[in-house]
């Protein structure tokens, strides 16, 4: 029973997400019919866009080996799920304390304090939950104490994060109902901010001038079909007709392979929007009764594909601007000692897209790039920084991609080597969390104090 509880129910996010849109519904009191179908399309929601990432994995899947044997290049490449599987054997039990005690913890702190965050993205709980048992337990620490502590930090960072973010993410939506719960929010921070810095928030990527004969690029799924096919055909006539056939299509034309890997692409991220615009319409409303009974005022955080639709054309941008960083990136490493991290299009879509529309926000056009790209440079070398710091882990072909991952890891990883004393370590730890709680709780109460004078 336990082992159906951690692994199947709580590890699975869209049975995670379903599981709190009907306890939503249940604490409002909804008809029968009402609490059926609004957590069934919530899950729907959840389920349709983890199908669009599946596509479109598959597909970056076979962009990535086309790439590494047209440019010959050898390194470590960052993917959050197979680092996790492997980490499961030695991990397993820690990884699964930590996710459910974090997640505890997420709800008592949203209670108790300013932050009223509640992250929903069920897969990303459970990859930072094995990063901290990994650093934890290489720290020394094991047991309840390790479990303890991990927890606290799982949860701290499951509150802290979203309301770091909130600020720009309002931008973008245009209202408080939702948060982005992602780690990879010092990237979208990061880029946010820049767009601050060095951007025109007056010039949006949203409002890019299509000559009419190129109306048709108006549409999103069409312009993102047309920016993957120029990408595919371009990278298999470098990679050649013999590796693509007989290694990955099976004997079909290499042109033709690519094509259809670039629809499958485009396909994919339809298919993500429409999951998002699902989950959206249900889950806020479902919320609302979370918010009342058990959290009041608490807002859902969700994965960074739910502020896609907010800009579209910032999606392309960022992607594509981070991914061409990444390669930058990827030259440099060497130069710093560094191991060569690979530019997985994965992470590089999935944050660099996120990246951009938080740079268009604050920055328009110019910080969607210059952010994206900044997003492109943390997930390239944070990457090769914490490798150093995963123990045995360290030496797999694959690590954790997205950048709070490193800069959790990194820090962690840091002071347990500094510090031999795991009760030190411990009030370290704590005595940090606590100061982020602070300053974040004084920082929101400055606006109010403001207007009150």
């Amino acid at each position: 029973m336990v082992d159906f509880i951690m692994n199947d129910l709580l590890g699975t996010p869209e049975l995670l997400v379903g599981l709190f849109a009907l306890i939503g519904l249940l604490a409002q009191r909804k008809a029968v019919a009402d609490v059926v179908s609004g957590t069934l399309k919530t899950v729907l929601g959840f389920v349709i866009l983890g199908a669009g990432a599946m596509v479109i994995t598959q597909s970056l899947d076979q962009f990535s080996a086309m790439f590494n044997h047209a440019f010959d290049v050898n390194g470590v490449i960052p993917n959050n799920e197979v680092i996790v599987a492997i980490a499961q054997d030695a991990f397993g039990t820690e990884t699964a304390m930590i996710m459910l005690f974090g997640m505890m913890a997420n709800i008592l702190f949203a209670r108790i304090t300013p932050f009223k965050y509640i992250f929903l993205t069920g897969h990303h709980i459970m990859f930072m939950a094995c990063l901290i048992a990994v650093i934890l337990t290489t720290a020394g620490m094991a047991g309840v104490p390790m479990v303890i502590l991990g927890a606290i930090i799982l949860g701290s960072l499951m509150v802290l994060l979203p309301a770091m973010l909130q600020p720009f993410t309002r931008e973008i939506t245009g209202s408080d109902d939702i948060a982005v719960g992602h780690f990879g929010s010092f990237g979208y921070y990061a880029s946010a901010t820049i767009g601050k810095w060095f951007g025109n928030k007056e010039k949006s990527t949203e409002d890019i001038k299509v000559p009419k004969s190129l109306g048709f690029l108006r549409d999103t799924t069409v312009a993102v079909s047309l920016t993957m096919v120029i990408l595919f055909v371009v990278v298999s006539l470098f990679t050649g007709s013999e590796f693509i056939e007989s290694q990955l299509s099976g004997g079909q034309n290499f042109l033709v392979f690519s094509l259809m890997q670039a629809l499958a692409f485009a396909a994919g991220v339809y298919i993500i929007l429409t999951g998002v615009r699902m989950l959206l319409g249900e889950i806020v409303p479902a919320f609302k009764g979370i918010a009342d009974k058990i959290v009041p005022n608490a807002k859902p955080a969700l994965d960074a594909p739910a502020v896609f639709p907010f800009a579209n054309n910032a999606v392309i941008i960022g992607f594509l601007f981070s991914f061409a960083a990444g390669l930058i990136s990827m030259m440099f490493l060497p130069l710093f000692g560094l191991a060569v991290i690979v530019p997985g299009l994965v992470p590089h879509f999935f944050t660099g897209a996120a990246a951009g529309v938080f740079g268009n926000a604050t920055g328009g056009r110019r910080g969607a790039i210059i952010g994206a790209m900044v997003n492109g440079v943390f997930i390239s070398f944070l990457p090769a920084l914490l490798l150093p710091v995963l123990g045995d882990l360290g030496f797999q072909s694959t690590t954790f991609g997205d950048s709070d991952f490193g800069v959790v890891g990194i820090a962690l990883g840091i002071l347990s080597q500094q510090i031999n004393s795991t009760i030190a370590f411990t009030v370290i730890v704590l005595a940090v969390i606590a100061g982020f709680f602070l300053i974040g709780i004084k920082t929101r109460k400055k606006p109010s104090e403001t207007n009150h004078s």
